[in-house]
């Protein structure tokens, strides 16, 4: 099978000193595409090096964390503009909302998610988004503000609210807390996602999937969550596989 990861922070600190052994392990899991979220310049120019020596396997994405976006100045958000236009940057991402970590500057959040979606929708590239204890929100700026198609990354929302955003343009990435015990209300949502909305994930070095919670997560691991993703639609897996990586190249390209 080809295997597919589609959110790694591969160039962050907690991962980029030993990318050399994670992506061969990666490789012999069977990944054959992987996005690297950059948040960063520094982290751009990470993955930029990375990509130069693997350059068919690693996709960059390049966003402003939305718990970041109050400490942006105008120098910050003009060396946005300049990286999101690199032709390597295949997505806007992760943007979004985040009142876990950080509510006090909601509405900052807002407008610098709005601000990076049209961006995106400028130089036609997706986004990916993010959103935690936010998802009515996430969802209103989406449907009022894109016109063009992304990702919701580690979904953690409701069966009822993947179906709107997918009506909104959006595809459904899951990651390492579907295969949790307490993932309850989680485990609700893959069998009302079509095969042709579906991603996998691991938002590695974080959330490492069951059995290996509490180690570093690494790409490699996410065979744990496609093996859940299986089970809960019911679904072959060379079939599944198939429809995750049409799905990564109709939206990275």
């Amino acid at each position: 099978m080809k295997l597919v990861d589609s959110h790694v922070h591969l160039a962050s600190d907690g991962l980029y000193e030993d990318a050399e052994e994670i992506i061969a392990n990666a490789q012999a899991a069977g990944i054959v595409k992987m996005m690297v979220i950059t948040l960063n310049p520094e982290e751009f120019q990470r993955a930029k090096q990375l990509k130069a020596k693997y350059h068919d396997l690693l996709d960059i994405a390049y966003g402003l964390f939305p718990s970041d976006l109050h400490e942006m100045t105008e120098a910050d958000w003009n060396a946005f503009y300049a990286i999101t236009q690199d032709e390597d940057v295949k997505a806007i991402g992760e943007i979004g909302l985040d009142y876990h970590w950080d509510k006090e500057h909601a509405q900052l959040q807002k407008e610098g998610f709005i601000r990076q979606i049209k961006q995106a929708q400028k130089l036609q590239k997706p986004i990916i988004v993010h959103s935690r204890e936010a998802m009515q929100d996430t969802i209103a700026i989406i449907q009022n503000h894109l016109q063009g198609k992304g990702l919701m990354h580690c979904y953690s929302g409701s069966a009822e609210s993947a179906k709107v955003l997918m009506k909104a343009g959006m595809d459904i990435s899951f990651a390492g807390p579907i295969t949790y015990k307490n993932a309850r209300a989680l485990v609700e949502v893959p069998p009302v996602v079509p095969l042709d909305h579906i991603l996998v994930e691991t938002d590695a070095p974080y959330l490492t999937p069951h059995p290996h919670r509490g180690k570093r997560n690494e790409p490699r691991y996410v065979t744990y969550t496609f093996e859940k993703i299986c089970e809960l639609k019911h679904c072959d897996s060379e079939a599944l596989s198939e429809a995750v990586l049409a799905n990564y190249k109709r939206l990275f390209g």
